[in-house]
């Protein structure tokens, strides 16, 4: 009998095969563009093919070296195919336009990362889509019609990390007839399974925590076998395509993603529970909390956390007092992303039009990296302290 193996193995081990690469552990990087074929008939066989994962046609629709990250990725999302894009938001966006034709209606979280709402408010609506946004913590069923044809969900929600009930609305959306994508970024192949829960549809921005080094675009979308020809359609129409260095900055980053990943968890859960204690901080919202109002359905979908979370500040401060506090950190760098080894601070409004969102002070994201977490309080708490020479709105 095959042992099933963990994930903290299977990340180590799955989409290589050094004996099919000259006994080389890491598969190859292969520059590639034109693929030549040796008759008319193999080049009629392959074009009749292109979408099909594994076959070799133009290297635009990939080469060995990106079918065996797809693999691996499949694998450890638990889905039948993946497809990787250039980006995160080029595998929300090519995943969405699968989906949709125009006169069609779709529900998306009013959470979501905000390029994802740009995306649906301009774009989409442009082609004569329209978008409702739901209540992450709501019942979607009285927002569903005969037009619905994507639910779109983030759990957790961008930088408020509002946890879902994804069973209970995937059972909901399916229904109606409706393809259910949660972007699952924040809780990565490793801590969360999108399939298991009634997903259809998975996206990441593997550029997070897969890559891991902050030095590379990337983004994947995993499916189940019955959407897999619909999602490498539209990508094959949108013309997505990732150089070769990337997936294999990608893969590289993948092998060490379990490790990174428990300290990520810990020392982010550790720096979220001294900032409980903190007199600057009003609230902190991180799932893993046990007052989190999401808590309880976090540790059921759940098998653990990133290093990404934010914070409620105990007033509205302005931009000035903001920059006193941010501008002379030594560790916290201030930029978008997130998932690299180095911890970033970003103070971001969210945008709400659904629900109510009126916090009792400004919110600041953080993302803890890799570094001693006592040294990141230390660069924390002396921000603190000149946040209090600013001003408050």
């Amino acid at each position: 009998m095959t042992k099933i193996f963990s994930d903290a193995t299977r990340v180590a081990h799955a989409g290589r095969a050094p004996a099919q690469n000259n006994g080389l552990v890491n598969p190859p990087v292969e520059h590639a563009s034109t693929i030549l074929f040796s008759s008319l008939a193999e080049l009629d066989d392959r074009a009749k093919n292109k979408l099909k994962p594994g076959n070799v046609n133009y290297g635009r629709q990939g080469t060995p070296a990106r079918f065996a990250f797809e693999d691996a990725i499949a694998e450890l999302e638990g889905g039948d195919d993946a497809c990787v894009t250039s980006s995160g938001l080029a595998a929300i966006t090519t995943a969405l336009l699968a989906f949709v034709a125009a006169g069609d209606h779709i529900l998306v979280s009013d959470s979501v990362y905000t390029p994802t709402r740009l995306f649906c408010d301009h774009f989409l609506k442009k082609m004569g889509v329209e978008t409702t946004y739901y209540d992450p913590g709501g019942d979607i069923s009285p927002l569903m019609t005969g037009r619905t044809t994507v639910v779109f969900a983030e759990s957790p929600g961008s930088l408020t990390f509002d946890i879902q009930d994804i069973p209970a609305l995937a059972q909901r959306a399916h229904d109606g007839g409706a393809v259910v994508i949660l972007d699952n970024t924040w809780g990565t192949p490793l801590y969360c399974k999108p399939f298991d829960l009634g997903v259809d549809v998975s996206v990441h921005a593997g550029t997070k925590y897969i890559v891991g080094h902050s030095d590379a675009m990337l983004g994947l979308i995993i499916t189940t076998s019955a959407q897999s020809i619909a999602i490498r359609r539209s990508a094959d129409h949108l013309g997505q395509c990732v150089g070769p260095d990337d997936i294999y900055l990608a893969q590289r980053g993948l092998r060490t993603l379990a490790v990174r990943l428990k300290q990520h968890h810990t020392s982010g859960l550790h720096i979220a529970q001294w900032l409980e204690q903190h007199p600057r901080v009003s609230r902190v919202l991180h799932p893993a909390l046990p007052h989190h109002p999401g808590h309880t359905i976090w540790k059921r979908d759940f098998k653990g956390a990133c290093g990404l979370f934010s914070v409620i500040l105990d007033h509205h401060y302005d931009r000035a007092a903001l920059g006193a506090m941010i501008d002379q950190m030594e560790l916290f760098g201030l930029g978008y992303s997130w998932g690299g080894y180095e911890s970033l601070i970003l103070p971001e409004p969210p945008i709400r039009t659904v629900t109510n969102w009126t916090p009792e002070g400004t919110l600041v994201r953080l993302h803890i990296g890799l570094e001693d977490p006592d040294d990141l309080k230390h660069d924390l708490g002396a921000g603190f302290d000149r946040l209090c020479t600013g001003n408050r709105k």
